[in-house]
Parts: C-alpha cells; structure tokens; sequence
C-alpha cells in the first residue's frame, strides 16, 4: 500500500465516528476500528521490503523554493513505530469501545484518536523535517483535544493547557534548530540530512541547532525539567493514557531522537546533555512515582522514569546503547500500556484509582490481577519476562559510562533507579492487589472483572510481554533491524545475542540488588512515606502556574498601553513604524536619477483631485456626523472610480463604483440603529497629533510615488509575466480576470471564503441581538423624524420590478465577457446583488422574503463547494490545486467560443459574492422590521436589574 494512504487514511477515516454517531456504539468503535486496521494491513504489505533491508520512499515537490517537499520514508525505525501506533492503536480502540460511559460523546472521542493516530504516523513517515514539524504540532492540538475529552472536569481542561503549553513551546523550539539543521545541510529531506553527519557536527551552528531540537524532544516525551505536565494528562480517560502516554506521544520525541542519532549523536555535547536529562529523569520519576497514591498517577511518574532511561541510552552515543533503546521502547509499549489499561478496569469497576483504598482485588478479579501482576513484574525487570531482558542489556551498558564524577557514580544511579523502580511496581501489586479478601461492599463499587472487552486488549500485550520474556530470538532478529536504522549501519549492527541467561556477571547483581532493595523499600514504605511528606520539596506545578501568572502580568503590562483597542493608536504607531523604517532606508540607500518627464496635468484631472481631497478632508473634519460622513465615503469612492478609468482600468472602476452602491446600502441600514452624530472621541491635542502623523504619511507616500513614477523599477514588474501568459496559459485576454481566477485563484478563493465568514458573523450577531434584551429597544425605537406615510411608493415598486430582469441579464452578460473584457463573476455578483436590494427597499422586507426560493446562507456554501470542487478537479489530471484549463469548441450554427474551467470557479465567485452581500441585507433587515419579532402586542421595557425585557403594563403613560 502507498505510504500517502497509510498516513491518509487516520484522517479520512475521523470524518466517520461523528457522521456515525447516531448509527450506536458499535457502528462507531467498529468503523474507528476497521479504518486502523486498514492502515495496519496497508504498512504489513511493506514487511517484505523492510525485512530486506530496503527503504521505501515516495512523495513530491510541493514548495520547492521554500524546501518542502511532501515526501515519505519508510525504513525499519519508521516501521517499528507505526507497527506500534497502529498495533496498539487498535487495541485501544476496542478498550475504549467498552470503556467510554453512555453519556460520552463516543463520535467525537474517535474523531480525536483518529487524528492522533494520523499525526504520529505522519511523523515516523515523513521524510521532510518541515513536514515533520506540521505532524509534531497536530499531535500536541489532537492530544489537547484528547486530554481535556472530559471537558467538566477542571483537572481535565488543565492538564490538556499545561501539555499543550509545554509542548507547544518545545515545538516552536524544535522549528529553529529543525531550520538551522537543514540550513546546514542543504536540504529539508532527512535522506539527505542523515548523510551529512561530517558537516553538520562540524559547523559552529550544531550546538544550537541540538539544544533546540532536543528541547523539541525533551518537552514531548517528558524529560527533565519539562517532566511535570506528563502526569497532570492523566486526568484524561483512561484509553488516551494508555495510548499517548506510554505507547504513542511520549514516544515521539524518544523516536526523534532515535531518527536525528546518526547525525547528531557521538559528540561531547549530545553525550552530557542527553545522558544527564535522561539519567535524572529515571531516577527522579522512579521515586516520585513510589509514594503516588493515584494508580495512574503512580504509572504516569513510571513513564517518566522509563523515558528517561531510554533518553539516557540513546544519550551514550553508542551502537549498543541505541539497540537496548530500540528493545525497552519495544517492551514498555507492551507491558505500559498493558499497566495503563489494567488500572483504567480497577477505575472502572471500583469507581477508585487511590491504592490506600484498594487492596484484596486478586479475589474478586482474578483477570485484572493476573494481567496488571505480569504487566508491573516485567516493569521492575523480573526474569522471564521481557522487561527483564532489556533492564539487563541496560544494566550492562551503563556498566561503564562515567558522567561527572567518580567511575561508580552512573551505575550506582541507575542501580538505586531500577531499585525504585522496582519498589514501586512492588507497591501497585501488593497495595492494589494482596491483602486479606474483603467484603465488595467495602469498595466504592463492588469490583468484579469486566467482559472480555476491556481485559482482552491488555491481555494481549500481556501475551507478548510473556513471550518476548521466555522466548527472546523472537524479538531479537527484528530489533537488529530497527538498531541498524537507528544507527544507520547494518555492519555497526553489536554482535550481542539477547538470552536470558548470561551468567553471573554486574548486571546481574545490580539488578538482583534492585530487586532485592525495592522489597525491603516496600517493606518500609509507611516510614519512608512519612518522611517524603514531611520533607520539603519544590512543586513542579506551582511553578509551572507562577511561571505562566507571571507572564500573563508581564504581558498584559507590556501590551495593554499600546493594544488598548483605540484604531487611531495602531494607525498611529503602525505609520510612525512604517515612516521610521522608509526614512532610514531613503537616507542610506541610492536613488537613481530621473528617466521620465513629468506628464502635462490638464484642468479635468485638477478637478478630480481637488473633489477627492475636499472630500477626504471633509471626512476627516465632519466624520461625527455619520450621515454626512457616509456621504463623503460615496463621494471618495465615486472619484477613485473615475480616478480607475482614466489610468484605464476599467475592471476596477466597476468593482468599486459597485461595491460603494452595495455597502452605502447596508451602511445606511446599520446606521439607522445609531445616533445621528457621536460624541468627541479625542481631546484637542491628541487631534492635532493625529493630524500631524497623518499629513506626515500622506507627504511622505506623495513623495515616494513621485519619485518612483520618474523612474524605471530596479527589477521587472510581475505585470509583464500577466501581460505575456494570460491569454497563452489562461486563455483570456482580461488579465485582471485571468489572475483572479488562475494565477492567484488560491487568494480569491480565500477571500470569497472570508467574505462568506463575515455575512455569517453579521447573521450570528443580529440573531443575538434579536434573542436578547435588545430586542425591547427595538420595539420600542421611536425615530428622530416623522416617517412617511407611504413606505413603499408606487413608481419605485414599478421601476425596481421592470428593472430586474434588466439587472439579471447585465449581469449575466457581465459574468460571461469577464475572462475576456471587463466583468467577471465579483463584479456580476455585485451587479445582480443591487438588482435584489433595490427590491428589498422598494416592496419590503416581507414581500421579498415571502418570494426567496434558497437560503442565503446555502448560496454562500455553494459558492465555496463549487470553488473548492473546481480546483480540486486539477488534481485529476496532475496539476496543482486551482490550475485551469480551457479549450476551443464549435457548437453550429455558432462560432467557435471557448470553455474554460475558470468559468465554473467565477460560478463560485458570484454565488458566494451575492449570498454574503444578501444574507447581510437579510440580517440588517430582521433589525429593522419589528413585525418579524414574534412578541406580544404590548410593547417591551427593560427590568435593569435583571437587564431582560418584561411586558409594559402601562403603554399609554397612565
């Protein structure tokens, strides 16, 4: 199976749960589940290459010139992590299918894994790092989502802010060093970044491009300091725990760096650094996680520790080091996720996670017990299981690595690590499990082991678990190849055989000194645990919450002075910026000397500028009087409208003298809710300041037209590519429409797009305002001036309805000529939106509405579709998103004509342009008509204390 579908199909497959959600439970778990295992099936079909060492790749340029190429690698290490994902992502699915209670939302939970599941795939896959960033951040957004599915509880939505924070911040450090990385190599594809290990370790950038990536790394898999979000997530449903926390997110900046070690790794300073994050890591989570009382708390501090000692591994910098790595992800994925479901069944049954309540739970579920019992063994490495072999492996390792201090230092470490590691998967057996039988009654809930649903997916991992442990040639031939990736040397490959027995060697008596240490540790936990309360220790929380107060006041001291939502000030600040920046670049650049004449100005073109600067000044001076200022707008757009046919221009000439008839209309309308005249805004002073900025900036801009005007651009204008490709690559001769519609269709099509957006929030707030006490101030508007008698005159219901059909067939003609005279859709739109309006003002709101055939919120969307489908059909044939195309045909008895696909897109253009236009009208409209307001035929007055509108019992005054 192509690798883009593998990655595809995650996401595709979430539009399905919450489509799916009426259908019950199990259609949704079941289409989640089958959409996983369709990726599963489509990676094991790359099994063959993988296992003859080959690399398979595939992608294509998207960006070229800034790099990004959408390009995706499949090698051992990319497998064995989406063999991970995906493996245990199904498993997670059909635990989650029985976990979830009847009032969670089960679509939008499996929407959310789902777009987890792609984002981590994404991420092992890709080839490009500019690419990998785009998958990074969508983890960090789809695990916010996921963490805080539980959105009433506190604990929930705070835990989901503080892991996007930290991770979001590690990301935005991530990007830096990712750029300086493939600044430095000459590529943003990790095929050729991965073969510049000389030139990368010896540019005086790597240091900086390390520190951030690994930051990038340390924040997603919780290493030390960036620790304390990992165990605050646990608020979230236990299946997310299971899945981001212990087999998936965790894992990605473990598998980033596993990906960037042949490249960065071998260096003093990637040695300190990673090795020293990693070796605090594991024994400061060991030792937290002994004295939590929380079952997931507690195997959420265990990850933490394992992170840390899988950091500290790659850390070494050595080909075994990387192999034992590749080996514990391997184990703790089985056996962690396994734990993290185990205790999700004790929550779920108990309706408790505290251990100092739990106890005696082998009797009344023998299940959970036999599987949490052989998950936490393996986790404090006992022999026969797999946890043990990869303990011992890394026991050995760090037999001989000295960091900082005398030669016994790391392994003595590592040594009390294991020892409470140990302890604590000591203390989750005995505390939760042993114990004297009690009476079911004495829980909160009486426990009992749940249906195959919930224990046979951690029973499953248990089985590997048990498997890998008793028989590890199974495992050993795969975890080469994975190493072999890492390292990305087949013949770097240790020759080491992974067995149980090694004879008795250091390792050996280290870990039976861990496991003989964690049962006296376990057997004195009441005293050490009145010790660790008792001692004084930093909260990583509390400071984590002071660190983000103390930069919301920063913030807010630094920002509030100058966004204090004043226009004036950002016009102000913005054209002092602009000034400052035009004004060095003039006084220490070159201008050359002057190649044109000054064009003969003649009294028409006098005329015109002298009309539109009085009413530019008179808008200026007037603007409290909103009826006059609206006026003046129209006066300045009508002159820009002539200014625009006089330099030839006549497609914007209609655009704009369009648009001024379209929103005076609606400003005439929104005005009618607001007084005549507003209040002095600004004292004398600050007016005389604005004034002065303002006639700065305009002098300034006057002078740079002036001069550019007399001479020749430096470069050759982009108007001479439009002039020359127009007509032979769009096939129209309007360039102006052709670039709309072609060569930045992509920009029209976001701004119809943004166009339909704004009518919608015009909508949303007018149906606010009518559901609220506003609605009182409606009905009981009095107008400033009598109203006529007669609201809609005859000769104009006459002339509007005559006109109609007039307006639709200009505007039909308009919208046919565009791609080859002035018009196109924008401006037809425009036209026949007038056309409607002026029935709207001439019979009514009532009349027109009593005749609309389709919902204008409906024209917007089919605008967009349309647009959107038209450029998707490039992709058909090959071509980039929004690339048109045309052709000649004949039709007899016509001429020839031309067809071209940008005639469906400016379809779009109008239909979006004429439904925002309308449904603005619409909204304006129900403002002004109070019979549309279903109310009583008393008027309505407004109760201050309790701002809501209550029936006025007393309408005459008496």
């Amino acid at each position: 199976m192509s690798l883009f579908l593998i990655v595809a199909l995650p996401f595709l497959g979430a539009l399905l749960p919450g489509l799916m959600n009426s259908a019950g439970r199990q259609a949704v778990g079941g289409v989640t589940f089958t959409v996983s295992l369709a990726a599963f099936i489509g990676l094991l079909t790359n099994l063959p290459a993988i296992l003859a060492g080959e690399v398979v790749q595939t992608g294509f340029n998207w960006f070229p010139q800034l790099g990004l190429n959408v390009t995706l690698m499949l090698d051992g290490l990319g497998f064995f992590f989406a063999l991970l994902i995906l493996g245990i992502g199904m498993l997670i699915i059909v635990y989650g299918r029985h976990y979830l209670a009847r009032e969670d939302n089960m679509g939008e939970f499996f929407t959310y894994l789902l777009l987890f599941q792609g984002a981590m795939v994404g991420i092992v896959l890709s080839d490009n790092i500019l690419l990998l960033l785009i998958f990074w951040e969508l983890t960090s957004l789809s695990s916010f989502l996921l963490i805080g599915y539980w959105k009433h509880l506190e604990a929930g939505r705070q835990g989901a802010r503080m892991a996007l924070t930290v991770t979001g911040m590690g990301g935005l450090a991530m990007i830096g060093g990712m750029l300086i990385l493939g600044n430095i190599a000459g590529s943003y594809d990790l095929s050729v970044i991965l073969q510049n290990r000389e030139a990368i370790q010896a540019d005086p950038l790597y240091v900086p491009a390390l520190l951030l990536i690994l930051i990038g790394c340390f924040t997603k898999s919780a290493q030390f300091p960036f620790h304390f979000w990992l165990p605050h997530a646990m608020a979230a449903p236990t299946p997310v725990s299971a899945y981001l926390h212990s087999a998936t997110m965790v894992k990605a900046g473990i598998f980033l760096m596993a990906r960037m070690w042949p490249v960065l790794s071998g260096t003093p300073e990637w040695f300190y650094v990673v090795t020293t994050a990693g070796l605090i890591t594991m024994v400061l989570g060991a030792v937290i996680a002994l004295f939590k009382h929380d079952l997931k708390a507690l195997l959420a501090f265990s990850t933490v520790s394992h992170l840390g000692l899988i950091t500290m591994l790659l850390g070494t910098g050595t080909a075994f080091g990387a192999m034992v790595a590749v080996f514990h992800i391997l184990n703790h994925a089985t056996f962690k996720a396994a734990l993290f479901m185990s205790a999700g069944i004790v929550d779920h049954e108990t309706k408790t996670r505290d251990i100092r309540i739990l106890g005696g739970l082998r009797h009344l579920m023998p299940i959970t017990f036999v599987i949490a019992t052989l998950g936490a063994l393996s986790m404090a490495g006992i022999p026969l299981l797999n946890g043990f072999l990869s303990k011992e492996m890394m026991l050995k390792e760090m037999e001989k690595t000295y960091l900082f201090g005398p030669e016994w230092l790391v392994p003595a470490l590592v040594t009390f690590g294991s020892l409470m590691s140990a302890a604590y998967c000591f203390r989750l057996i005995g505390h939760t499990f042993l114990g004297k039988k009690r009476d079911p009654e004495s829980y909160p809930a009486k426990p009992h082991d749940p249906g195959p649903g919930l224990w046979l997916p951690p029973a499953i991992l248990i089985v590997l678990v048990v498997a890998i442990g008793v028989a590890p040639f199974l495992a050993a031939p795969f975890v080469k190849l994975v190493t072999a990736s890492v390292i990305g040397s087949v013949a770097e490959v240790p020759d080491y055989t992974i067995k149980i027995w090694h004879g008795v060697n250091t390792p050996l008596i280290m870990s039976i000194i861990a496991i003989v240490g964690g049962l006296i540790v376990l057997a004195l936990f009441k005293p050490l645990l009145a010790v660790w309360d008792k001692t004084p220790r930093p909260e990583a929380k509390s400071i984590f919450d002071d660190i983000i107060a103390a930069l919301l006041m920063w913030a807010r001291w630094a920002i509030h002075p100058l966004h204090n939502g004043a226009f004036t000030r950002y016009a102000m600040i913005a054209t002092i910026a602009i000034l400052a920046a035009g004004y060095h670049a003039w006084t220490t650049g070159t201008v050359g000397e002057a190649v044109r004449a000054v064009q003969p100005i003649g009294w028409v073109e006098v005329a015109g500028w002298v009309m539109l600067a009085a009413a530019t000044v008179g808008l200026a001076s007037l603007h409290h009087n909103r009826l006059l200022a609206l006026i003046l707008i129209g006066i300045v757009g009508l002159m820009v409208s002539v200014g625009f046919v006089y330099l030839s221009a006549p497609d914007l000439a209609m655009t704009q003298i369009t648009v001024e008839v379209v929103t005076i209309i609606l400003l005439l309308l929104a005005l009618n809710f607001l007084p005549n005249v507003t209040p002095e805004e600004s004292p004398l002073w600050k007016r005389i300041r604005d004034v002065s900025v303002a006639a700065v900036g305009g002098l300034a801009a006057m002078a740079l037209s002036y001069h550019y005007l007399l001479r020749d651009a430096v470069v050759a204008p982009i108007s001479e590519f439009h002039l020359a490709n127009s007509y032979k690559g769009g096939g129209g001769t309007n360039v102006v429409n052709v670039i709309l519609v072609d060569f930045r269709g992509f920009d029209t099509y976001a701004e119809i797009i943004v166009l339909g957006i704004a009518a919608l929030l015009i909508y949303a707030l007018t149906e606010t305002l009518l559901s609220g006490p506003v609605r009182a101030r409606l009905l009981n508007r009095v107008p400033d001036k009598p109203l006529s008698g007669t609201q809609h005159p005859m000769m104009m219901v006459v002339l509007t309805r005559v006109m109609m059909p007039v307006v639709l067939m200009v505007g039909f003609y308009i919208f046919l000529r565009g791609h080859n005279e002035p018009g196109g859709g924008f401006i037809a739109g425009l036209v026949v939106s007038i056309g409607v309006v002026m029935q709207y003002m001439a019979s009514g709101f009532a009349w027109a509405e009593d005749r609309q055939r389709f919902p204008y919120h409906g024209i917007i969307g089919a605008g967009v579709l349309i647009a959107g489908l038209t450029g998707i059909g490039s992709w058909f044939v090959g071509k980039p998103f929004m690339t048109t195309d045309f052709t000649y045909v004949r039709i007899p008895p016509f001429q020839e004509f031309e067809l071209a696909t940008a005639l469906l897109f400016d379809l779009g253009v109008f239909l979006a342009v004429l439904g925002a236009v309308m449904l603005s009208l619409e909204s304006f409209s129900r403002l002004a008509r109070r019979a549309h307001i279903k109310d009583s035929d008393e008027p309505m007055d407004i109760d201050p204390s309790r701002d809501q509108a209550v029936p006025n019992t007393n309408p005459e005054g008496v």
